[in-house]
């Protein structure tokens, strides 16, 4: 790489020094030509290698990354991550801090404008929340409508895509106005989907929101409220699900993240973009790693089995769930934090003997370098499915509330998204590998298989009805 200085002359003839921006030299060896690439940032744009080309009719050099392993789709001031170091910090606040000063609303201020809120912007931005969190009698009748088996998350990606035949107005995305009421309606009425849905499931009637708890203390009465005239969650629990609320919050440019941002890149109304950031995280992959932990423990059973579990992880016939991670090549620091918090929600709800056997799985796995060598420590996902368990939330409903703390993170990203001048429609390119130039065949002439091949055909089941 270069890196040089140069002089130039302004309008009134005194010298100033320049800096020219590094530069990266590329040979190509198929035509012994050589290019000189800016980097800015360490990296370099991708429209800057087509100019290298093998013919005047190539078109030039493009970048082959599945899942974007090493490519910056944006610019971005929100989420910051070091996982060598293990860091996470939200606009410059180390998660630490902010878990243990913060309330997840506040963060959500934090997230969306920049800046953390003083006390006045606050208090009207709670209020706001807290206001708009009841939902349309039209969007329960949906909700009424699915099986008595759907799962939660369907039953809220259903939810989240409505709200936008709901807001029309939310079209005018250039509108500040709009924009705000957007982010207040989805961080506020996303619980109140979720909740709805974890009690159609159950049979029960569903419960409205209560606008003198706060947030975390509304979502855990309308999940768990039945005839008593006013819920009052546990202190404990409300705080350790607050934190769990503010560890969720955003995590860079995730699947999820990257979906809302892909959609939204079309300028569709926030509701279907975060709506695709829920279709998103519906998948395993992605929402669905806690609830892998859990089954893993459950099939571990006792603390005696952990060694004969770990060489099973060593000849790759066991799956270690909730270590490691795509980023962190350290302690995931929401892990830590998350740790701290078990130990109060179980004070409130009682012992977990499942608790025994991560945390001892966790320190065997810690004290073995088959594990450390290969930078495998706890992640975010590793005990939050036992405070989840805890509070006896279902594990259907794990990616739910994996959801509701992300939509203020999926917000801060789409207002980002918006206003960034180098952002077009979400378009990525292919490297072709079919066929080509082939000649129509007409039916009669075909030749192939008199079957189609694939899995036998099954007979409709005969359904016998009441008279």
């Amino acid at each position: 790489m270069a890196d040089e200085q140069r002089t130039s002359q302004d309008g009134s003839g005194a010298a100033t020094a320049e800096r020219t921006a590094e530069t990266l030299t590329v040979t190509d060896n198929r035509t012994g030509e050589s290019y000189e690439l800016e980097v800015t940032d360490g990296t370099v744009r991708a429209l800057d290698l087509r100019q290298i080309k093998a013919s005047e009719d190539d078109f030039g050099l493009m970048t082959y990354d599945p899942a974007f392993t090493n490519t910056a789709s944006c610019r971005s001031a929100i989420t910051y991550i070091d996982g060598d170091a293990g860091i996470l910090q939200h606009r410059g606040y180390p998660i630490e801090q902010l878990c243990e000063h913060s309330s997840y609303l506040e963060v959500a201020y934090l997230l969306v404008f920049g800046e953390l809120p003083t006390a006045a912007q606050l208090e009207r931005w709670v209020f706001d929340v807290t206001h708009h969190t009841f939902v349309h009698e039209d969007i329960k009748h949906l909700l009424e409508a699915f099986r008595y088996d759907a799962h939660p998350m369907g039953m809220l990606l259903s939810g989240v895509g409505a709200l936008s035949t709901f807001y029309p107005d939310a079209k005018q995305i250039d509108d500040p106005e709009e924009r705000y009421m957007a982010a207040i309606r989805l961080i506020a009425k996303v619980p109140t989907l979720a909740a709805f849905a974890y009690r159609h499931n159950l049979g029960l009637p569903y419960v409205y929101p209560d606008n003198e708890l706060n947030y975390a203390e509304n979502f855990l009465s309308m999940m768990f409220k039945k005839t008593e005239f006013k819920y009052h969650p546990d202190e404990r629990l409300a705080k350790a699900l607050d934190v769990l609320f503010i560890l969720h919050a955003d995590h860079e440019q995730n699947c999820s993240t990257n979906a809302v941002r892909s959609v939204g890149s079309s300028h569709v109304d926030p509701y279907s973009a975060v709506a695709a950031g829920v279709a998103a995280l519906y998948g395993p992959l992605h929402g669905g790693a806690n609830e892998a932990v859990l089954k893993m423990l459950r099939r571990i059973e006792s603390t005696e089995n952990i060694p004969a579990f770990l060489e099973g992880v060593k000849n790759r016939e066991e799956r270690l769930m909730g270590f490691g991670h795509r980023v962190y090549r350290n302690y995931d620091p929401r892990a830590r934090i998350i740790k701290k918090n078990v130990d109060e929600v179980l004070e409130a709800t009682g012992d977990n003997p499942l608790l025994d056997i991560a945390v001892e799985l966790e320190k065997r796995a810690l004290d073995d370098e088959f594990f450390t060598s290969r930078k495998l420590y706890p992640n975010v996902d590793f005990y939050s499915g036992l405070i989840y368990e805890a509070l006896r939330i279902p594990t259907d409903m794990f990616t739910v509330i994996f959801a509701i703390p992300r939509t203020s993170g999926w917000v801060a990203q789409w207002m980002e998204l918006n206003e960034d001048g180098d952002q077009k429609i979400a378009r990525p390119r292919q490297i072709y590998t079919g066929e080509r130039d082939r000649e129509y065949v007409p039916i009669a002439e075909r030749s192939g298989p008199e079957k189609i091949t694939g899995p036998p055909a099954r007979r409709p089941k005969l359904v016998r009805r009441g008279a």
